[in-house]
């Protein structure tokens, strides 16, 4: 493509997007999900903490099954106490702790942290981290979490992460990104990693 056909269509192209951007003047919290069977469902939303702390933002993070060894990302934003309130309620992953009545209890004592920063206003994002697996398998109503989901503050955003997200979830949510694994280092031997996977 020659330089006069690339700038023409970059013209276009130009136009295009700021016709676009001046139609999208509405503005709300957002109910976003990360789920899928890849990696960097909760590293993308530790990316979008980062990114609202900037702001000075404050935030709020409930881990709902993670718990079993703390991560560099939780030690990173120790150094943001200011902003960010983490709370981290799971015991582990579920093939770890083998006690589903366990994992129920703590499941429920997680969600009644959430809506506890849900309603509370001084919130600009409340990162549900795993709250996927607590569907999933049932130690959570679908029924009762998604209304208060939905029926959140107008202002408020919410990220929820974890696989296997249900469809009322998605149908709730104003942005859904799905990880898809292609490849995984565990796949060829190699063990999860400091800095890398926690």
């Amino acid at each position: 493509m020659d330089a006069d056909t690339w700038t023409a269509k970059m013209v276009r192209r130009k136009a295009f997007q700021e016709a676009k951007v001046a139609a999208a003047d509405g503005e709300k919290g957002l109910l976003m999900v990360h789920t899928g069977n890849g990696k960097g469902k909760t590293t993308a939303a530790m990316g979008l903490i980062l990114r609202a702390v900037g702001h000075g933002w404050p935030v709020a993070v409930v881990q709902f099954v993670k718990g079993g060894r703390r991560s560099g990302e939780l030690a990173a934003l120790d150094r943001f106490a200011d902003l960010v309130r983490i709370r981290v309620m799971g015991e582990g992953f579920t093939w770890e702790t083998q006690d589903r009545a366990r994992d129920t209890a703590a499941a429920e004592a997680a969600w009644a942290e959430s809506r506890a920063m849900i309603a509370e206003s001084r919130y600009r994002l409340v990162v549900l981290d795993e709250l996927t697996i607590a569907l999933r398998y049932g130690f959570l109503a679908v029924s009762e979490v998604v209304p208060i989901l939905a029926g959140r503050r107008p202002e408020l955003h919410v990220v929820v992460t974890g696989r296997h997200a249900p469809p009322e979830l998605l149908a709730a949510a104003d942005l859904i990104t799905e990880m898809r694994a292609v490849r995984h280092p565990f796949q060829a031997g190699i063990k999860a990693q400091v800095g890398i996977e926690f």
